[in-house]
């Protein structure tokens, strides 16, 4: 089987392209440029009409969108990967508690850092409506810097996908600054992931060598 996988560096389409990657399955990538919003033109929405990244095609053109549920997928047709704990284990369990918490608590909040204004009804409060996000999304990785116990992975020392969404999506929201000092859990869970022998390469194209 093989994919072909929309994206843009440093977008969500990263945690895709790390995942393909770690499975160790073929795939290209179709640049769709988030810096002249090409993800909200005609020819994208054409694959993906919500207009947002990433989008992953297989093979026999079926069309999925949603980065955790296209890590779902993508877990369950390449079981041989590990990509997560056994079905009905605790582990499991806990994976996808912090799979989902990210997907849904923290994802989100990088559109509003992106376009404030698509988030206000009043000119002239973007920047408050930006550092707001910006609260709420360090708030938030606080939540998953204290469900890490002896690390390095959010599982200890077993690797599951939950820590390649962890460690893309963490990257987000110009946190630079702040995320050393307040959630060095998480630093070191990026850390780990990102010199894993299979996503060091990919991890380095989209965001330097770590």
């Amino acid at each position: 089987m093989s994919y072909t996988l929309y994206g843009h560096p440093g977008s969500g389409s990263c945690i895709i392209e790390l995942t393909l990657n770690e499975i160790g399955v073929d795939y290209q990538v179709n640049p769709v440029s988030l810096n002249d919003d090409s993800q909200r033109g005609a020819g994208y929405a054409a694959v993906n009409p919500q207009r947002k990244l990433p989008t992953l095609v297989t093979d026999i053109g079926e069309t999925l969108t949603e980065s955790a549920a296209i890590l779902l997928t993508l877990e369950e047709r390449h079981a041989a990967a590990d990509l997560l704990p056994p079905v009905g284990s605790e582990e499991r369990a806990r994976a996808l508690r912090w799979l989902l918490f990210v997907a849904t608590e923290v994802y989100p909040i990088v559109e509003i850092n992106d376009y404030p204004d698509r988030f206000t009804a009043t000119d002239g409060v973007a920047d408050a409506t930006r550092e707001l996000a910006r609260k709420i999304w360090r708030k938030r990785l606080l939540v998953i810097e204290n469900s890490i116990n002896d690390g390095p992975y959010v599982l200890g020392t077993t690797f599951s996908m939950t820590d390649i969404y962890i460690a893309v999506v963490t990257r987000w929201a110009q946190q630079e600054e702040w995320r050393p000092y307040n959630v060095p859990k998480i630093e070191n869970l990026t850390a780990t992931v990102a010199s894993r022998e299979k996503l060091a390469p990919i991890w380095a194209q989209h965001f330097g060598a770590n």
